[in-house]
């Protein structure tokens, strides 16, 4: 017997990645609904060989539904996600509404999957800031060994993290700019093609913006409260893929070569390392992929035990669908749920 599974949010960038990645793992669902707003009602969406036609979320009753991913932002969390979760639902979100919630847990299965029992409080679990998610994949496995100090994190953030907007004003730019047309910012603050904008989300009164801050509260909520982190977000004209350089402190000692073979050995990073040219992973590669990837890995010799790295993943996937989706699959593979179907 399989888990009916709602997505709400299925006609978003993310929403639709997290039908296409139920269907490629082949996840235990008897059945899966598309949601969204009322303006996106009777819309078509993919779901493997089929056709799923979109249903208005005010509209639908949970009652019967397991599992509920949530992908259509914070405002629309924050009023339905309760209410989903007091249907016995699991809501999985994917915004920053709950994320520092005590009684909610944020997950990523890689790093902290124990922490997922706390759930049942509000029946409400959170996914990561798709920056965190993939940065917190690559520290876990050495903070285990080596113990991390502190974190240094520059962030090149691909447009897609500000959705279908954000990609349609990087192509609608670039083209402008080719044929010397007008070019017109709407989603971003100062032009993104053939630039880089040092501001993702709003000012903060300290200077650092919401999604710097969010790297540093989600980091040391899933990894360890003791880590130090700064860090500096940029969103870059790259359509998918987040890239990180990252500078890591450590208080036990840690070579550049121990490190590679231990995130070689860790669950969901994958090392690209040659010193040679193309010996590392980009953005391109990276797009439509599920794994973390680490590059240039080396020590840095201006603090004690110092390593520098280059960490890159597909935004939309392990950013934000794949770990919903593996977040779905810990509750079931733990046996933390069952189909109500069955209970019935």
């Amino acid at each position: 017997m399989g888990f009916k599974v709602a997505v709400a949010g299925a006609t978003g960038n993310v929403g639709r990645e997290m039908l296409n990645i139920l269907s490629e793992r082949g996840f235990p669902a008897s059945e899966v609904v598309a949601l969204a707003s009322a303006r996106s009602q009777g819309t078509e969406v993919s779901f493997g060989d089929k056709v799923l036609k979109v249903q208005n979320l005010e509209n639908y009753d949970f009652s019967d539904t397991d599992i509920c991913l949530m992908s259509a932002g914070g405002t629309v969390s924050q009023k339905w996600s309760p209410k989903i979760g007091q249907q016995g639902c699991v809501v999985i979100d994917n915004s920053s509404a709950w994320r520092y919630d005590l009684e909610v847990p944020l997950i990523v299965p890689e790093v902290n999957p124990d922490a997922i029992v706390g759930f049942s409080k509000k029946n409400i679990i959170a996914n990561p800031n798709c920056s965190t998610a993939q940065l917190v994949v690559a520290l876990k496995p050495l903070h285990d060994v080596a113990t991390i100090k502190r974190v240094v994190v520059s962030t090149y953030q691909s447009v897609s993290g500000a959705g279908k907007e954000g990609m349609d004003e990087l192509f609608t730019q670039t083209r402008a700019v080719f044929v010397a047309d007008p070019v017109e910012n709407k989603k971003f603050t100062k032009r993104i093609a053939f630039n880089v904008i040092p501001h993702i989300d709003v000012f903060m009164e300290d200077g650092y913006t919401k999604e710097e801050w969010k790297v540093l509260a989600e980091t040391k909520k899933m990894l360890d409260p003791k880590i130090k982190v700064t860090c500096t977000a940029v969103r870059v004209p790259v359509f998918i893929g987040h890239s990180e350089s990252v500078n890591i402190e450590f208080e036990k000692e840690i070579t550049a070569d121990q490190a590679r073979d231990i995130l070689r050995e860790a669950p969901g990073c994958l090392v690209i390392d040659s010193h040679e040219n193309g010996g590392y992973i980009t953005p391109v590669e990276c797009a439509g992929e599920d794994a973390t990837y680490i590059s240039r890995i080396r020590e840095d010799a201006t603090v004690e035990n110092g390593l520098n790295m280059w960490v890159v993943s597909d935004n939309l996937r392990k950013g934000a669908a794949l770990n919903a989706v593996q977040i779905a699959e810990l509750l079931i593979n733990r046996a933390l749920i069952k189909p109500k179907t069955l209970a019935a």
